[in-house]
């Protein structure tokens, strides 16, 4: 008698990126797969046998269903809780923003939770008492005046605040919920992830432990080499303590590596709830946003993870098509004095991309043990989508269609505005070099009456109040400082910046909390009124494609979901034809005689 299932990401198991019956291996039950198959193909494989994951350890691990589609993280909170649920309940990988989500926590609150959905999110929280305590001192019924400032809270530093490493749990906590769940609080039928930034270092473990109490299945990092945040899911799965080393400028070759350290335990015991760091959390899948074969293999023989894949179980090849933070190109590297970095740049001002960027896929699917891989930048198309499949992959990442569309975290009259501006004209998108103080190349779409104008932006008093993008020094005295290039100029000089770094930065933390509704009233004035924080608006080149199915109602309001992204990318599989049954038919055929396994398939009615 056969177990059947539905071909989760068939080309997976046609080219071998599933193991079978791989030592060390976490084995996967065929029901998890069911409803992520092609076009309603499907495969029968013998009674008992079972499909498994490399890399999994043997605790309470997430369930590992391979999506087709991988909703991208984009912050701050543009990949919000209610995209990632929609994604999520299309049979997809919805994923949550964990950028600055302490801050979106507190000013959603300020803002009265209009849709109820924080309040909902903290009623689930296992200590009531921190919930009620957060509600106490944040919430205002009714919302904010719109002319005063939010409240603000402690900036991360390697040896931060009880309330700010609080606040982060509690808002990670809350976001990963609420994509889990329906507006009545019962549990969803998918599976949810979240998205961090490994260039952002000091907030990563407390929004790991946050996610993790929700049940977050999966774990997205890119912007940097995340090695050591396997080993980090490993431990706070089973309740240990966990740290991180945090990159600090100008320390000498005999100066201590400063880490950051968080203790389930001790916060629990600080929060007098000691019983909860018993509680057990599941281990989520780790997917790490690569942009070469080597960086895979790297992370691959080096990450901090256990088991043969090093507690990782799939990649995600992201090329510099995508919007966001890009990987630079090989041998590029930003040189504010010397600008020597001005001969890789094209006539527009952007980094130039080579052969050496390029990244041979059937090496990587060679290279990467067996796991799964997507592909991100510019593939939101479904001839690219059938194009991964033919190479090995399992399906892409998609950011900017989802950005746009009606379920994301933007500002209603942010979208508005970007998308009446896209349907009058395809909008160019610029690789900026300096934008970012990370030093990662970022891309902007040039939008009228956004921070990509540099007038605007210049007009614009320059402040440091969030401070995600700041990097740590090491001061005179010996003491960690803490700057950044997008900060007033005479600060940054007074840190020992040189202030030719400052010139072309930009403030994205302020721009993309306006993005997403939240723009804080500075301190400082602009025309004699206090200036009101302005956006500035991210996405890949492909952002354009959304023209193809966004929509305008009788009054004008223009239009698009997250299910037609979908449906989109996937459409041509909807309707699959006799040719490509019978060429999957034969491969999966000649796999299994290799295998002495019997294997049928069927095309569904």
């Amino acid at each position: 008698m056969a177990a059947s299932c539905t071909a989760a990401g068939l080309a997976t198991r046609l080219l071998g990126v599933l193991c079978l019956h791989t030592a060390e291996a976490f084995s996967l039950g065929l029901g998890s797969w069911s409803g992520l198959g092609l076009g309603g193909l499907e495969f029968s494989v013998p009674s008992g046998s079972s499909l498994r994951l490399p890399g999994l350890r043997m605790f309470e691990q997430a369930p590992n269903v391979v999506p087709r589609v991988i909703q991208g993280g984009m912050g701050a909170r543009i990949s919000s809780w209610r995209l990632a649920r929609e994604v999520s309940k299309k049979d997809e990988l919805g994923v949550t923003s964990g950028v600055a989500m302490d801050v979106i926590l507190v000013r959603a609150l300020q803002n009265g939770d209009p849709d109820g959905v924080i309040r909902r999110a903290l009623a689930a929280f296992p200590d009531q008492d921190m919930a009620q305590r957060t509600l106490d001192k944040y919430y205002i019924e009714g919302g904010k005046p719109a002319d005063k400032p939010y409240k603000s809270i402690p900036m991360w530093q390697i040896d931060p605040s009880d309330h700010v490493v609080e606040l982060t749990i509690l808002a990670n906590f809350c976001e990963v919920w609420a994509a889990k769940h329906e507006d009545d609080s019962t549990l969803i039928d998918g599976i949810v992830g979240i998205n961090l930034l490994t260039k952002i270092q000091m907030p990563n473990i407390a929004t790991l432990y946050g996610a993790m109490l929700a049940d977050v299945d999966y774990v997205l990092m890119g912007a940097g080499i995340p090695m050591e945040i396997p080993g980090i899911l490993d431990d706070l799965a089973e309740g240990r303590d966990a740290e991180l080393a945090i990159d600090v400028e100008k320390l000498d070759d005999d100066d201590p590596i400063p880490m950051l350290k968080f203790s389930p335990r001790e916060f629990w015991e600080k929060a007098g709830k000691p019983e909860l760091a018993e509680r057990p959390l599941q281990r989520p899948n780790f997917v790490p946003i690569v942009s070469s074969v080597l960086l895979a293999q790297a992370m691959l023989k080096r990450a901090r993870g256990a088991g043969p894949t090093r507690g990782i179980q799939g990649f995600i090849v992201e090329l510099p098509t995508a919007g966001g933070h890009n990987a630079p190109p090989r041998g590029f590297r930003y040189d504010a004095v010397a600008k020597s970095h001005s001969l890789s740049l094209n006539e527009r001002g952007e980094p130039v991309y080579g052969v050496k960027d390029e990244v041979d896929l059937v090496k990587f699917g060679k290279a990467i043990k067996g796991l799964p891989f997507w592909l991100a930048g510019s593939y939101a198309r479904p001839d690219k989508y059938e194009s991964v499949l033919a190479v090995g992959g399992v399906g892409v990442q998609v950011g900017s269609l989802f950005a746009l569309c009606e379920e994301s975290g933007f500002a209603t009259d942010v979208r508005q505005h970007v998308l009446s501006s896209i349907a009058e004209e395809e909008r160019p998108v610029f690789t900026d070099p300096v934008a970012s103080p990370t030093g990662f190349p970022f891309k902007v779409v040039e939008v009228p009456n956004t921070l990509s104008e540099s007038d605007l932006y210049d007009s614009r008093p320059r402040v440091c109040n969030l401070g995600y993008l700041r990097t740590a020094y090491k001061r005179p005295d010996g003491r960690i400082g803490y700057r950044c290039a997008s900060e007033p100029v005479n600060d940054w000089i007074k840190k020992g910046g040189d202030v030719q770094a400052t010139q072309g930065r930009k403030c994205l933390c302020n721009a993309l909390m306006a993005n997403a509704g939240y723009p804080q009233i500075s301190p400082f004035k602009k025309d004699n009124e206090r200036y009101v924080e302005e956006t500035l608006v991210t996405a890949g080149d492909g952002v354009n494609e959304c023209r193809k199915f966004m929509r305008q109602d009788a009054n004008g309001y223009w239009s698009y979901s997250a299910r037609d992204v979908i449906d989109y990318i996937l459409g041509r599989f909807e309707n699959i034809n006799e040719d490509f049954v019978d060429g999957k038919r034969q491969i999966l055929q000649a796999l299994a005689e290799q295998e002495g396994e019997e294997v049928t398939v069927q095309a569904s009615a």
